[in-house]
């Protein structure tokens, strides 16, 4: 194929953000679709074959729309508009980032930032109870939070309830310093932290001292019915079958949930069935719940743990295909 040129008119607020430091995003840019770009009197020229042309210039095209709305451009978002690209799903990039959730108590704006959480975010729109189940760093816990908070702020829901397994504690829990509260806080922090950051310290401090938001280890549900709240369970791959069971059936009346898991990073014991696990086969085909599986391409912390992900991905895929096969020969 034949090489052409194509100029783009890009503001030079934009261009800075989008070329990046020392122009290391545009360099990705270059890198991936084999072409070149340039900055030639305050326009941006593209060169290269006619189809990665073109795909590079709506990539540029819809960071440009980002940088506009006043989107800090990161390389996780430049990562993820090449990979939209490579696909032509880019205008799928905009769309997802036209969605916005809430702003944390800094002004800054919480959206989805990947087809799988926009759709993970749809489906808590949608159904009454969602899974949300994926690696670390895909944002399950943290836009489930900010969906919680939306809903309470409109007076949507009553209460938030955030819960989970205190696995790592064991029976050891009564033994760790201080009051109840002190011994289960470390793990419930992550749950602390989000909140914080979405709510701001003394609006959550003031809302927990009234009892309009709860935090609490998964064993406190039992016995309880939960009625007009929004309600998170974090961790659920350290449930077992029972607690997941005993969780799912304290759901009342205007009551919304979340569960949120990582089914490759279990704490139960050697050979404990994960809630989580049962859970997905047991409940997969009832109306009004929704599973939402969010994958490495959907991490949007640093675009190593991405790649960390995906890594041991690869891994365990090999370890089972490797298990499968001694398997089968062993049967033969």
């Amino acid at each position: 194929m034949s090489e052409i040129s194509v100029r783009m008119d890009l503001p030079a607020e934009h261009m800075r953000e989008i070329f990046g430091m020392r122009d290391a995003y545009i360099k990705k840019l270059e890198r991936d679709f084999a072409v070149t770009v340039v900055n030639r009197d305050g326009q941006v020229v593209i060169t290269g074959e006619e189809e990665n042309t073109r795909r590079a210039q709506n990539v540029l095209r819809q960071l440009d729309i980002l940088s506009e709305r006043g989107n800090e451009i990161e390389e996780q978002s430049v990562d993820y508009a090449i990979s939209l690209g490579r696909e032509e799903q880019e205008a799928a990039l905009t769309e997802i980032d036209s969605d916005c959730i809430c702003h944390t108590v800094a002004g800054k704006p919480v959206k989805p930032k990947t087809v799988g959480q926009k759709a993970y975010v749809d489906a808590i729109r949608d159904n009454m109870i969602v899974f949300g189940i994926g690696p670390a760093g895909t944002g399950k816990t943290y836009l489930a939070m900010a969906m919680a908070v939306t809903a309470f702020q409109n007076d949507e829901v009553s209460r938030i309830i955030l819960t989970r397994p205190a696995i790592e504690a064991g029976e050891k829990l009564g033994f760790l310093p201080g009051d109840l509260q002190s011994k289960v806080d470390p793990y419930l922090r992550p749950l602390y932290d989000a909140l914080h950051q979405i709510m701001g310290a003394e609006h959550f401090a003031r809302n927990m001292e009234k009892g309009l938001i709860e935090v609490a280890p998964l064993a406190y549900m039992r016995g309880r019915t939960l009625d007009n709240a929004y309600i998170i369970l974090d961790e659920a791959q350290n449930t077992t079958p029972a607690q997941m069971k005993m969780f799912l059936t304290r759901i009342g009346f205007g009551s919304k949930v979340i569960v949120t898991g990582d089914a490759s990073q279990k704490d139960l014991p050697s050979g404990t069935r994960s809630g989580l696990d049962v859970a997905v086969r047991v409940l997969s085909k009832i109306e009004g719940i929704a599973f939402c599986s969010l994958t490495s391409r959907d991490v949007v912390r640093h675009p190593l743990v991405q790649r960390i992900v995906k890594a041991y991905d690869d891994y365990e895929a090999k370890e089972k295909n490797r298990n499968r096969e001694r398997h089968g020969n062993g049967r033969r």
